[in-house]
């Protein structure tokens, strides 16, 4: 799932460079890219793409809306999420909002607490539902448990 994607490859190749969010990195405000981005850090701020690849690391997380072509989740986000084309969830992502895409692969234990809709290019027609946000910080690799019904 994680290894040697033929995804990233063709999309870093494509247009240009991976851009790398480390661990030990808070970046406060809004992301717009091209290519591939990797975060292994926390964004507190929307993420979004014209064309491109976002993954976001069983450590990282982001705090805003995700609108992406491709996007990899493995970490936490807290927002809704847009995949134009592919969302991808591994077995540790936690997504608290709702998920909007057009092909998604789930791994046995990721879980989202919201609703998903499948729409042919990932994207609704119309006004969508945002997510309320707490003012309480989601610190980076923090495991959000889900609640026994």
């Amino acid at each position: 799932m994680f290894g040697k994607s033929k995804t990233a490859g063709n999309v870093a190749n494509k247009h240009g460079s991976t851009t790398l969010i480390s661990s030990e990195t808070i970046i406060t405000g809004d992301i717009h890219f091209s290519g591939a981005v990797h975060i292994e850090g926390r964004v507190k701020g929307n993420v979004s793409a014209d064309q491109g690849l976002l993954t976001i690391a069983h450590n990282g997380s982001v705090e805003g809306d995700v609108r992406v072509q491709r996007v990899v989740v493995d970490g936490h986000v807290r927002g809704n999420v847009f995949a134009e084309e592919h969302l991808e969830l591994a077995s540790r992502a936690v997504i608290t909002g709702n998920v909007f895409y057009s092909v998604i692969e789930m791994t046995k234990g990721s879980q989202v607490n919201g609703s998903l809709e499948h729409h042919p290019n990932g994207v609704p027609v119309g006004p969508q539902p945002l997510l309320e946000r707490s003012d309480e910080e989601m610190p980076a690799g923090e495991v959000i448990e889900a609640a026994d019904s």
